[in-house]
């Protein structure tokens, strides 16, 4: 805790002499330099430990409680709205908050049960580094939430809800008065789409740069809220674990680095991203369950054949410990997944956001386990099946269908959203466009698809396939052909029983309904169309929107 004079300065204020300063020129974290080093340091104001990054950025962290209480950036405070501090969930309520500086690092450590949360400075650094390890649900920690103060970065954003008076539903999705929506729900984007999430002016920017969230639980394809804006402030979320349209257990352990990055306006450094931040510097710091890279793998495989070059490929390992994930390369599939725990994993190949592979492989700590080939069989992608006809490609989503892209980040109610019903003509070269990309129950069950068949094919049994990603109340199809055969109402799969449809998400597990049609049930006349009629069954669910609902990923008949 001592700076190299080796005495306190002031009020337990300690503060890096010329020595500390000139070794700050050789830092290996993330932005390090040696601008204004000599101010770097801690102080106890009574009430809070007080950190000086010596850039630009002092905050102060609760003795009480670990509440953030203070993150003022060049003079201007930017921490805190409505009387609410910035911290884990909603405040972890008395804990025990220690202060210990290493040279060129300082952290703060709060421990509250089993729980424990990490604060890090970096001298030099206009950056908070945080770690949160939860060891059981004995505590609820979900998220650390930056409270922002009103009126500083105020935006119309998808996310906000500035301009939005009215509460269209559960309290927290509001409509304009033009008739767009806002949520703190809609963000857009998956967890692999974004490094970090936050507001510039142009001149200031405040950010929270995620971690690589090996112990959250979704995997890469998950979304969350990640930020809201209001007249009340803003809040910027690092979200552990989200109970919303959840696919996965919680994982528990440490989560971190994320990292509160503030800058000139400009994004945070690249040197700050999930996948590229190196953390050395804290492997001495004694933070519960930190394993420094020595003790990680790392999984690389040659290549994957039997793709759809037409779609990106990502390969994900998980088990109940960890999630990781990697992108595979277009030309051949190459992969590489680094900085892995050790342990064995279930290895998946997702087309698209369909799993189309599934394997086990093992990771040790130093070493790199490499995969030869991976061969995706030609009967695991049901897009090779050959169709008589087919709406939309099989690719775990409902990409490409009516509405399917608002809905990442507007309700199904928006003014923007084009008309859930309407019917469906094979044919037409609008099948997928013209089909909306989620059914309700009270919405637009019933939706007809129009088809027309030749003699052979009429004369035949088939069988129809309808792909789905996720589900509300048991939302589940029924198909009813020409009126005169009905199948039965299908078994509802294992679904997220919260909201999905309404706040953003697709994603849940993705499932595929068959159904045998007889060749009793065709037309034989080949000029007339055969009708398809599609259902949505379930006796759960209330109204509209929210009556039992669910998500489309392709709709073919097979030959």
């Amino acid at each position: 805790m001592s700076g190299s004079t080796g005495r306190p300065l002031g009020r337990r204020t300690f503060v890096l002499g010329s020595a500390a300063a000139a070794g700050t020129a050789a830092l290996t974290g993330p932005l390090a330099t040696a601008a204004s080093a000599a101010s770097f340091g801690w102080s106890d104001d009574g009430s809070n430990y007080v950190v000086d990054t010596g850039a630009g950025l002092v905050f102060k962290v609760s003795k009480t409680n670990g509440d953030l209480t203070s993150l003022v950036y060049k003079g201007t405070e930017y921490q805190g709205y409505g009387g609410k501090n910035s911290h884990v969930e909603s405040g972890l309520g008395t804990s025990t908050v220690t202060i210990a500086q290493s040279g060129t690092t300082i952290v703060i450590s709060v421990a509250y049960g089993t729980l424990k949360h990490y604060y890090a400075a970096r001298s030099g650094e206009n950056n908070v580094y945080l770690w949160t390890d939860k060891a059981d649900s004995s505590v609820t920690a979900t998220r650390y939430i930056v409270r922002v103060k009103a009126g500083l970065f105020l935006n119309d954003e998808p996310d906000s809800y500035t301009y939005a008076p009215t509460v269209i539903e559960s309290a927290d999705v509001f409509e304009k008065s033009d008739g767009q929506t806002r949520a703190k729900h809609y963000s857009k984007l998956r967890v692999m789409d974004y490094s970090y999430l936050g507001w510039t002016t142009g001149s200031v920017g405040l950010w929270i740069v995620r971690s690589n969230h090996e112990k959250a639980s979704g995997g890469p394809f998950y979304r969350s809220l990640l930020r809201h804006q209001s007249a009340d402030g803003g809040g910027l979320y690092e979200i552990l674990y989200y109970g919303e349209n959840q696919t996965e257990s919680e994982r528990y352990g440490l989560q971190g680095p994320y990292v509160i990055a503030l800058t000139d306006g400009g994004a945070p450094s690249s040197s700050l991203y999930p996948g590229t931040l190196t953390t050395s510097w804290a492997d001495s710091l004694g933070i519960s369950g930190y394993v420094a890279a020595s003790g990680r793998g790392r999984v690389a495989g040659v290549g994957i054949s039997g793709r759809d070059t037409a779609y990106a490929y990502t390969v994900g390992l998980a088990n109940s410990a960890a999630q990781y994930w990697g992108s595979a390369r277009a030309s051949d599939g190459w992969f590489s997944v680094a900085g892995v725990l050790p342990g064995t994993y279930t290895l998946t190949v997702f087309k698209g956001e369909l799993a189309v592979y599934t394997g086990s492989v093992s990771v040790s700590a130093g070493a790199t386990t490499t995969l030869n080939t991976i061969a995706i069989p030609s009967s695991n992608d049901p897009g090779n099946a050959s169709a008589i006809w087919r709406i939309n490609n099989w690719d775990g989503t409902p990409g490409g269908f009516k509405n399917a892209d608002l809905m990442t980040y507007a309700h199904p109610s928006d003014v923007r959203a084009a008309s859930w019903t309407g019917n469906v003509v094979i044919g037409s070269g609008t099948e997928t466009s013209a089909f909306p990309c989620y059914l309700w129950k009270d919405v637009n069950s019933g939706i007809v698809v129009y088809f027309k068949l030749t003699a052979a094919q009429a004369a035949a049994a088939h069988t129809l396939r309808i792909g789905v990603t996720t589900a509300y109340a048991n939302g589940r199809p029924q198909v009813v052909v020409n009126d005169t055969w009905t199948s039965a109402v299908p078994s509802p799969p294992t679904q997220p029983s919260t909201r999905s449809l309404t706040v953003g998400s697709y994603r849940g597990n993705n499932y595929t309904f068959t159904y045998s049609v007889p060749a009793s049930a065709w037309l034989t006349d080949t000029s007339a169309y055969n009708t398809l009629k599609i259902y949505v069954a379930s006796g759960s669910g209330t109204t509209s929107f929210l009556s039992a609902g669910t998500s489309i990923d392709a709709i073919d008949l097979l030959a």
